[in-house]
């Protein structure tokens, strides 16, 4: 098996069976045997995601307002946000084994662990989506993260800071408020669908974001910066302009249990944090 070229087609396809069937393939390649440093192998930089033929990509000032929840178009628009960052983090899971080829076994096998989850995150959703009347790219959408993949490619430092450590770990601190606003809404079988796929979700985010926090720590011990982590985190995040990103809600429990320190919690916005 030519396990780049494989998880290559995973990634380039825009068909989820595809995908699942491939990153399956490579997950169980992974249990079985090491994979080899394939002496030929440089990673393509892709031009666009792979959903470009599916979804109509926008500037995110474009991105139409969500309509009230209440509808089914308007749960539906909500439902269509939600899958598309799940589809987008399968594309970033796969990537994250296959731009940096020197990365231990255990790395590996945690990321392609995080592309099925993400798989199965988003066909919960696809069902819901269609359940409602509507299909993966019946709304248009952006492409935010694919961009920040692409700005991290020469850097896996950097794509563990930015990627789980930053936008993964933000979703943690959105979750919770999305599922209080729908709780009262439970009584529709649409939103109770929904309710129960964000809590998995939810609970399987937090271990991504730790497995992200895991090889973020282990590359800072690599250059010898162990004792530094905080601070090359925040330089990091600094060298991007994401510091200055407005965050209302800082879910400080989560995020402690994903890896990050109180002292991190606290300088990303959040008044309490006990250690």
């Amino acid at each position: 098996m030519h396990f780049y070229k494989v998880l290559e087609e995973a990634i380039l396809s825009d068909d989820i069976d595809i995908k699942d069937k491939y990153t399956l393939q490579c997950f169980e390649y992974c249990n079985q045997k090491e994979v080899s440093s394939e002496e030929n192998f440089s990673p393509l930089h892709f031009k666009a995601p792979s959903y470009a033929s599916i979804c109509h990509i926008v500037d995110p000032r474009e991105l139409p307002a969500r309509k009230d929840f209440a509808s089914k178009e308007g749960l539906a628009t909500l439902v269509h946000a939600i899958a598309h960052i799940e589809y987008s983090a399968i594309d970033l899971a796969l990537d994250a084994v296959y731009r940096f080829p020197g990365m231990p076994m255990s790395y590996k096998k945690d990321w392609l662990e995080v592309a099925l989850d993400e798989i199965r995150h988003f066909k919960m959703l696809k069902k819901i989506l269609e359940e409602l009347g509507y299909a993966y790219g019946d709304f248009p959408v952006h492409c935010g993260l694919f961009d920040a993949a692409e700005h991290t490619a020469e850097s896996i430092l950097d794509r563990m800071a930015i990627i789980p450590r930053y936008y993964e770990a933000s979703g943690l601190d959105v979750s919770p408020q999305i599922m209080k606003k729908l709780d009262n809404k439970r009584k529709n079988p649409y939103v109770k669908s929904l309710l129960d796929a964000l809590h998995i979700i939810y609970d399987e985010e937090i271990s991504h974001v730790h497995k992200g926090d895991k090889w973020f720590k282990y590359l800072c011990e690599k250059e010898g910066r162990m004792g530094e982590v905080e601070t090359v985190y925040f330089e990091i995040l600094e060298r991007y302009d994401l510091l200055s990103k407005h965050r209302p809600h800082i879910n400080v429990e989560a995020r402690k249990e994903a890896g990050f320190t109180c002292t991190e919690i606290k300088k990303l916005g959040a008044k309490v944090c006990h250690e």
